[in-house]
C-alpha cells in the first residue's frame, strides 16, 4: 500500500502530524509513505525513520510549484491520500495524486470546499478536539490501532554540536523564549518576556535563550534591552534542525503559539504557552497542556493574523501568572 499525508503548512502542524506518521509505520511496516511539505517544515521530514518520499511544495514559486509536485505524487502512484491540510489547496494535491482513496475532513472542519474532492471524509471533529487528535483520526481508516503517541525526532551528533557552538560558553541551564510568531497578533510584550527570564533566572540561575526567525530580531533585540539576566540572542541564527538541538538541551521554554513551542514539546521539553487569538483547546503543545495562559477578553480566541484592538487579550496575561506556570512545569 502506498499512503500520502498532504500537509504543506505551518511548522506546528506538520509536527503535530508525525504521530499519525508513526502509527501508519507501526502497523503497516511494509507500506510506502509519502509527505507533501513546503520547504520552511522539510527539513524535519527528510530522512525521518517513518517516511519513505518527502514530495517539497515550492509555494512561492506559484503555479509552476503547483504542478511540479502534482506531477511528482502522481508518478509514485498513492493508493491512499489523506488530506491533513483541509484547505483547497492540499485538496486539489490530494486529487490530482491519483490516488483512489482520498481522505479529508467533513465539511464542518474543512475550508473552501476542501471536503467536496474527498472520496471518504472524517466524521465531524469540532473546534474544541486538539489538532493532534484530530489528524490521529485519519489512522481509524486505515484500520490503524497502535495507541502510541510519539513524534520519532532525533537530534544527529553533527545537529549537537552545531547547537553547541551556536551557544558557545552560554552558562547551563537554559530557558528558551520563543518570541516569534507567524502572526502579529500573538505575540505578547518585550518588557514582560524579558521579566519572566529575569525571575525564572533568580530561581534557577539560568541563561535565556531567544529564539525566532529573522523577521523577530527587532522585538529580540528590544527584550535583550529589558533584562537584567543573562541572555543569548540566538533569533534568526538557525536553522530548522539547529533550532530543534538547542531547544533539546533547554530546562523550559515558553511563549505564544508559534511552531518552535510545538518543536520543543516534540523532544520532550516542558512548555509554557501564551494563547489569545488562538486557542489552547485546540493547539496546545502536547504533553504541556497544563501549563497554558489564555487571555480573558469575550473576542478571544479569534483566529485573526492582525488584531484590531491592540491584542487586550494578551495584555490580560500577567508575568506573575507566567511564572507560576514556569514553576509548575519544572517541577513536574
Amino acid at each position: 500500500m502506498r499512503i500520502l499525508i498532504v500537509l504543506p503548512g505551518a511548522l506546528g502542524d506538520v509536527i503535530r502530524g508525525l504521530p499519525l506518521a508513526g502509527r501508519i509505520r507501526r502497523s503497516h511496516p511494509a507500506a510506502t509513505i509519502g509527505w507533501v511539505v513546503e520547504p520552511l517544515s522539510a527539513p524535519l521530514l527528510t530522512g525521518h525513520p517513518w517516511l519513505d518520499r518527502v514530495h517539497r511544495f515550492e509555494r512561492a514559486r506559484g503555479m509552476a510549484g503547483y504542478l511540479a509536485v502534482a506531477r511528482e505524487v502522481r508518478r509514485t502512484g498513492y493508493d491512499v491520500a489523506l488530506d491533513l491540510g483541509r484547505s483547497a489547496k492540499s485538496a486539489l494535491l490530494a486529487a490530482t495524486s491519483g490516488a483512489r482513496r482520498r481522505i479529508g475532513f467533513a465539511r464542518a472542519d474543512a475550508r473552501e470546499g476542501a471536503w467536496l474532492l474527498a472520496t471518504e471524509r472524517l466524521s465531524p471533529q469540532g473546534v474544541t478536539r486538539s489538532k493532534l487528535e484530530q489528524f490521529l483520526a485519519f489512522g481509524d481508516s486505515l484500520g490503524v490501532h497502535d495507541e502510541a503517541i510519539d513524534f520519532g525526532l532525533e537530534v544527529a551528533d553533527g545537529e549537537a554540536a552545531a547547537a553547541a557552538a551556536l551557544l558557545g560558553d552560554v552558562r547551563e541551564p537554559l530557558v528558551a523564549a520563543c518570541v516569534g510568531s507567524s502572526c502579529p497578533s500573538r505575540r505578547w510584550w518585550p518588557e514582560r518576556t524579558a521579566a519572566v527570564l529575569d525571575d525564572v533566572h533568580g530561581r534557577l540561575g539560568s541563561t535565556g535563550v531567544l529564539l525566532g526567525a529573522p523577521a523577530d530580531a527587532a522585538f529580540a533585540a528590544a527584550v535583550a534591552t529589558c533584562m537584567r539576566s543573562p541572555v543569548s540572542n540566538l533569533v534568526g541564527c538557525t536553522t530548522l534542525r539547529e533550532l530543534m538541538a538547542i531547544l533539546a538541551r533547554t530546562r523550559l521554554a515558553f511563549g505564544p503559539d508559534s511552531g518552535a513551542l510545538h518543536l520543543a514539546a516534540a523532544v520532550g521539553v516542558p512548555v509554557v504557552s501564551l494563547w489569545g487569538a488562538t486557542s489552547a483547546l485546540r493547539s496546545a503543545p502536547f504533553g504541556s497542556e497544563p501549563w497554558t495562559a489564555s487571555g480573558r477578553t469575550p473576542c478571544s480566541p479569534c483566529f485573526l493574523k492582525h488584531c484590531p484592538i491592540e491584542r487586550e487579550c494578551m495584555r490580560t496575561i500577567e508575568v506573575a501568572e507566567i511564572v507560576g506556570l514556569a514553576e509548575q512545569a519544572l517541577a513536574a
